[in-house]
This record gives structure tokens, sequence and C-alpha cells, in this order.
């Protein structure tokens, strides 16, 4: 009895073979996908000067100069402070409200499985345009609107958040299981009553879990818009470092990280609590 042998390619079903080369060709395409994208990135690193080597010949002094210049952190004026930081609270908090009221409806109206082409279109469009103007852009505009002060804070801070949570809106209903609606509406249930029992219970804690993101993020944005002249915590670093207060600087900064980590894990909470239960059937 001769032993068993390896099966020779020429003895391959076709079909096992033509599968072979699909996935050849396959690892071959992936593997020129990924050596376009790392040459773009190299190149788009030299042409940023991330290969700049003199550059960073006194980079690590300056930085150990600027640490020794902030330390210790100088908390002699933090009675001054508690504005400020509700400033900074009220803009990330309002400003995130603001935008998620505007984008639900937006959106609905921008989601494939809701809206006709001809009315969804042009609403991507529009809230494409409106995230991708940044926040400090549209601080500027509503500082030169509105005056100084927390309104225009708030104003970027909801324009920007409304072309966010509205992409993710639209893609959190596009998403929507409509087998449960379906049988819903077999058992004569209202659309009122699939807008309840199915479509709700879906989209409630993606569209909370986003929007507690949302809200750590713009804490940390209403930060920045403090360059423009939007006031907040952020006017106070900018004006500590134009004074070359680098120690009261610090103690801004260390402040703001205690805010951002107090923010963190009250929005985890809510995150593992909230979210949770509504994802309980």
């Amino acid at each position: 009895m001769q032993p068993n042998r390896p099966t020779p390619l020429r003895d391959v079903d076709p079909a096992i073979e033509a599968v072979l080369c699909c996935g050849h060709q396959q690892h071959r395409r992936r593997l020129l996908l990924a050596s376009l994208l790392a040459c773009t990135v190299v190149l788009l690193a030299v042409f940023g000067g991330a290969f700049d080597l003199p550059r960073y010949r006194d980079t690590l002094p300056t930085i150990v100069q600027l640490l020794g210049d902030a330390c210790p952190p100088d908390f002699s004026r933090w009675p001054r402070w508690g504005r400020p930081l509700l400033d900074t609270l009220s803009m990330s908090v309002v400003g995130t409200c603001f935008g998620l009221i505007v984008a639900i409806p937006l959106g609905a109206l921008a989601a494939r499985n809701i809206a006709p082409s001809w009315l969804g279109s042009p609403v991507r469009l529009a809230l494409n345009a409106i995230r991708s103007i940044p926040g400090l852009v549209w601080g500027i505009m509503f500082v030169a609107a509105v005056g100084f002060g927390p309104l225009p804070g708030i104003l970027a801070l909801a324009s920007h958040s409304t072309g966010m949570l509205g992409k993710f809106c639209a893609e959190i209903l596009e998403h929507v299981d409509a087998a449960p609606g379906n049988a819903l509406r077999a058992q004569g249930v209202s659309p009122l009553g699939v807008l309840r029992f199915s479509v709700l219970p879906q989209i409630l804690p993606r569209l909370v879990d986003v929007t507690l993101y949302r809200w750590e993020h713009n804490l940390r944005a209403a930060t920045t818009l403090g360059v423009v002249g939007a006031g907040g915590i952020g006017l106070e670093i900018v004006t500590a470092f134009h004074l070359f207060e680098y120690q009261e600087a610090s103690a801004l900064i260390l402040l703001l990280l205690g805010l951002v980590s107090v923010i963190n894990v009250l929005g985890g909470r809510l995150r593992r609590h909230f979210v949770d239960g509504l994802a309980q059937p």
C-alpha cells in the first residue's frame, strides 16, 4: 500500500483554486494599500518638518526650563477662578444641549432610510459643512457677532456639536433594525407606539453615549475658545502665559485637569448606569 501523497496542484478543484487566487489578489491589494498609506504618512511628515532633526536640538532643555519656571504652582488667586470655571462648565453643558436639540431633527432628515434623497443629500451636505469649520473659527465669528463672554462660546460649541451629533444621529437611525417595528405594525400598533417600543430602545443608548462623549470634548474645547475672547478658564490661562506668570498658569492647568477628570468620572458613571439600563430589554 503506497503512502498518501499531497495532491498535485493540477488536480486541485477549480473552485478551490479560484478562491485561493482571489485570496492572493486581496492580500496583494491590502499590501499595496498599506504601502501607499505608509508612503503618504512619511511624505506628509517630511512636508511638516517632522524629520528636521536640528529643530529638536533644544526641545528637551526648553521644556525642562519651562517646567522649572512653572513649579511650584501658584494657587494664591484661587478665589477669582470660580467664575471662569463656571463659565467654562456652562459653555460645555449648554453648547452640547443646544447642539443636540438641533442635531436630532437634522439627523433624522439626513438618514437615508427615513428621508428621500432629494432632501437627505442637502442636509448631509449642510452637516458636513458645519462640522468642517473648526470650533475656533466659529468662536471668532460669534465673538464678532455678539461680543465677548460665554455666549459666543456656547454658540460656537453648539454649532460644531450640531454637525458632529447630527452625523451620529443619522448613522444611528440608519442602523435601526426594522424587524421589531414591522412586527408591531403587523399587530396594529400605531406609528407612535412603534417609535416608543421599537425605535427609541434601539437609538437611545447610543445617542446618550455619543452625547456624553461630546460633552467631555466640549469641556476641553471650551478652554481653547478663551483664546478668541469667549472667556472661561482658557482666557485666564492665556493671560497668565502672556504675563509670564508660569506658576499661576500651571495652577490653572492643574485645576482644569481636575475638572476634566471629575467630568470624565461622572460621564463614565452616567454611561454605565443610564446607557446599560436603556440597553436592557
